[in-house]
């Protein structure tokens, strides 16, 4: 398989330089031809050697990393794939960069083996995208269209194109886009065949010559994952005139026809443009088509969306409130099912309510995502072990509806609440090694009973009880004898004051320290680095 060409935009050369060494590019799939220190550079470099990936920091001078693929995006009807690469305190501003179509973001700093998956990810739409795009240049009536949607085309051109196409015919025209949904390899059970998009297509041009009664030529395009049509105004004769009738109907005919493989069981969305006059205007339709696709989860129910010469509703690039993410974990955590399929319908129908963009979507349940897997993390646990953790990584690049999705979360979701259960349960009867082990590495740090049980998700009073039956002391008898271990360390073999001493092993307070050292020693601090040097002096004087 050829190497896709990538280049890698950083104002700072070690963290460029070492991005450049840590991965393995051609096992990616990907060559490093370029890089630049500044976008100002890195726009000349792409203008020049027209890379498929620009991996760019965000904050830059002279250009920075949204400019950067602002200007790109602006230059050019072809542009490569974009990942931005940011800190913690970036991510806000990153956020902008979704309404730009950037493919990911990754956190410094960067984890190979996540970069790795990212990069073979990306790898492969490319190459998809590459063979689609080999197949549009092998059927003649999609590379009309995508010449008169992309390129400026001659007015002469164009009309001959539009009576060879019967298109000259028409009053008006939509660009009409059809998505097959939900077709991924986590679905539940046997229902439903899985087709590529070539197959696809072979559907909808059977559909509509159903609907059509075979009178008329199709123009059919392939899309990266959908398939593009031109829906003229004779083909809504049937269809009371309006095209909205017409994609329902069209949606009804697909979903309802079987494959050589059985039913297609599996959701069809259907996305209109705006009405134009000509052939050359397509293009216009075409992109209000792709607009329409932005809002396909307020749309969910009848999957339906028609371009509203108005204006569409207003999509939000917006995050989740942190009282519902926090609220959606702890339900999670205490495994309240019926609570937290509440919690769940609550978000989903905050998603189509409040018009989130499909990113922003996406960026929300990635938050969600984390938040679950960090409790697991904390617990000692391996994510990787959940079942349903595979489609909430990997539906992204995915067709799927609302309620698909809001399905494969909900799995992941309660699977992890059960995990999470085992996990307390194994804590709490066989981890209390573990607790010691960390009592004993931080016994010089402000920690308490009630810290440590909050920590490792467990009862203060029960942890209490279940340490001093495991190891026959209270819990702060264990820590106190911790601390004065260590300071007896540091009395004999450093010149530290005793306030330093009382500090460096965790009490507030000298004079608190001595009175517990003494309980403990049976003699001050003092007295017990006194005593040392009066066994030395006795010592030497044996000698």
């Amino acid at each position: 398989m050829k190497l896709h060409r990538a280049i890698v935009v950083d104002d700072e050369t070690f963290t460029r330089k070492g991005l450049l060494q840590l991965m393995d590019w051609q096992a990616c799939g990907f060559e490093i031809v370029g890089e630049a220190d500044n976008g100002e550079d890195a726009l000349e470099l792409i203008s020049r050697i027209h890379p498929d990936l620009v991996i760019t920091d965000i904050r830059m001078p002279v250009l920075d990393g949204l400019e950067l693929i602002r200007s790109v995006l602006e230059q050019s009807t072809e542009h490569p794939a974009f990942i931005i690469l940011s800190g913690y305190s970036d991510f806000a501003y990153a956020q902008q960069a979704i309404r730009y179509g950037v493919h990911d973001f990754m956190l410094k700093p960067i984890d190979e083996g996540d970069f790795s998956a990212t990069l073979r990810k990306l790898s492969e739409r490319l190459h998809r995208e590459q063979q689609n795009a080999q197949r549009y240049q092998n059927h003649h009536a999609g590379g009309l269209l995508e010449t008169v949607m992309m390129n400026p085309v001659d007015d002469v051109v164009v009309t001959q194109w539009e009576q060879q196409l019967r298109l000259g015919e028409a009053t008006y025209m939509y660009y009409v886009l059809v998505e097959l949904n939900d077709q991924h390899p986590w679905r539940s059970g046997d229902d439903g065949v899985m087709l590529s998009l070539f197959q696809f297509r072979e559907l909808i041009e059977q559909a509509l010559h159903r609907l059509m009664d075979g009178k008329y030529p199709l123009y059919v395009h392939e899309h990266r994952n959908r398939i593009g049509l031109i829906v003229p105004d004779f083909f809504l004769g049937c269809f009371e005139g309006k095209v909205e009738v017409f994609m329902k109907a069209l949606q009804r005919e697909i979903e309802g026809m079987k494959t050589l493989k059985g039913q297609l069981g599996s959701r069809v969305f259907v996305y209109a443009g705006k009405p134009v006059n000509r052939l050359q205007d397509i293009q216009q339709s075409y992109a209000c088509a792709k607009e329409a696709v932005l809002h396909k989860y307020i749309y969910d129910n009848s999957g339906i969306v028609v371009y509203l010469r108005e204006g569409m509703p207003p999509l939000h690039y917006k995050t989740i409130p942190q009282d519902v993410l926090d609220r959606l974990t702890e339900q999670v955590e205490e495994l309240r099912l019926d609570e937290l399929r509440v919690a769940v319908d609550y978000l989903f129908s905050s998603f189509r309510e409040e018009c989130y963009a499909p990113e922003a979507m996406k960026m929300s349940l990635h938050q969600c995502l984390l938040s679950i897997v960090r409790v697991i993390h904390n617990m000692q646990g391996n994510e990787r072990s959940l079942q349903s953790l595979e489609p909430m990584m990997n539906w992204q690049d995915m067709n799927l509806s609302l309620g698909e999705l809001q399905r494969l979360f909900t799995a992941f979701a309660e699977e992890s609440g059960r995990y999470i259960g085992v996990l307390r349960k194994d804590c709490q009867q066989g981890g209390i090694q573990h607790i010691r082990a960390y009592i004993e590495q931080h016994a010089a740090e402000n920690i308490s009973l009630k810290s440590i049980a909050a920590r490792f998700y467990m009862n203060p009073v029960y942890l209490g009880q279940l340490f001093r039956k495991t190891y026959g002391v209270y819990f702060n008898e264990f820590l106190l004898k911790l601390r004065v271990q260590e300071a007896k360390r540091l009395l004999r073999q450093t010149d530290l004051r005793i306030y330093e001493i009382a500090e460096r092993v965790g009490f507030g307070s000298s004079d608190y320290f001595v009175t517990q050292f003494e309980k403990m020693a049976h003699a001050t601090p003092s007295e017990y680095r006194n005593s040392l040097s009066i066994g030395d002096e006795s010592e030497r004087a044996g000698e």
